[in-house]
């Protein structure tokens, strides 16, 4: 950063001195401001913060640090409404520090979030074909198998490719239109989780024999397909936060592959079928979790 914008950009700045710039200069980003969130480790909760902060005026400008949990908004003097609509989400957001922005740095921030836009639609579009593909798969395969296992990781395949397929359909679209679409997809997610968690009870009250050889199958290609993801991702993963925090969510996912494939090695040698129930357990309850948090979303 050049010493020309080094103190205006380090300056802290409270609501009164917000106000005495009311009347400036007009400029998008006059103020940066810094939050921790310590529930953000994927796109879905990027997507969430995007969402719930595109309705706000005058409009602000965002910069996501998935791995440190950060988020660096430039805004003007509407700090008290960015803050509340981050609180409302429940992701942990705090305020850590506001100050005057460098102009360059806020329209870099802008200028970066449209370099790549075009190469970044393309490998979006790819991880929906694969992750929708592979929902579709698993979830047949996890009912011949009478796994609540690979049921559970299909659906968490489908909350892959309902985050992936709304960033590509909010392009362009109103604000009510992406908040409609998210609203779709988390009902959908809701409807399939549920699904999910009643399976898993009715196989521990009934009983099942789930078929471990169709577990560590589906669940080994459900995790080639996520390493396959990694690859499409990793010649962008630093072009952009979002396709950053798209490489966290395959790398998270590729955890949940290994699961369902351990709880396939020890339903074969335990004969027990507890390690596939408690697996789809997991995995359901993570889903319907990201749900919940797409429905609190409001216009």
């Amino acid at each position: 950063m050049s010493n020309k914008c080094s103190g205006q950009c380090e300056s802290v700045v409270t609501d009164s001195s917000i106000k005495e710039f009311k009347n400036t200069d007009a400029f998008d980003g006059r103020f940066t401001t810094d939050y921790k969130v310590t529930q953000m480790d994927c796109p879905s909760e990027e997507r969430l913060i995007r969402l719930a902060l595109d309705g706000i005026e005058p409009s602000v400008g965002l910069k996501f640090d998935i791995p440190n949990r950060l988020v660096k908004v430039f805004h003007d003097d509407n700090l008290d409404e960015i803050t509340t609509k981050l609180q409302s989400l429940n992701l942990g957001a705090t305020l850590e520090i506001t100050r005057e922005s460098c102009r360059v740095e806020a329209t870099q921030a802008k200028a970066s979030a449209k370099e790549n836009e075009g190469k970044e639609t393309i490998i979006l579009k790819w991880l929906l074909i694969i992750n929708g593909f592979m929902f579709f798969c698993e979830f047949i395969a996890g009912w011949i198998a009478q796994s609540a296992g690979l049921i559970a990781d299909s659906l968490d395949m489908f909350a892959d490719a309902a985050v992936y397929g709304l960033a590509i359909y909010a392009v362009g679209k109103s604000i009510k239109m992406k908040l409609k679409a998210a609203h779709i997809s988390g009902w959908l997610q809701v409807l399939l989780a549920l699904g999910a968690l009643s399976e898993v009870l009715r196989r521990f009250i009934y009983g099942s024999e789930p078929v471990s050889n169709l577990m560590m199958i589906f669940g080994a290609l459900a995790l080639i397909a996520n390493v396959t993801c990694l690859f499409l991702i990793s010649d962008s993963k630093e072009n952009g936060a979002h396709m950053k925090a798209s490489w966290i969510f395959s790398a998270n996912d590729v955890i949940a592959n290994v699961g369902v494939i351990l709880a396939g090695l020890l339903v074969t040698l335990t004969g027990s079928r507890y390690p596939d129930l408690v697996i789809g357990l997991i995995i359901a309850l993570v889903v319907l979790n990201g749900a919940r948090r797409i429905l609190q979303l409001k216009y």
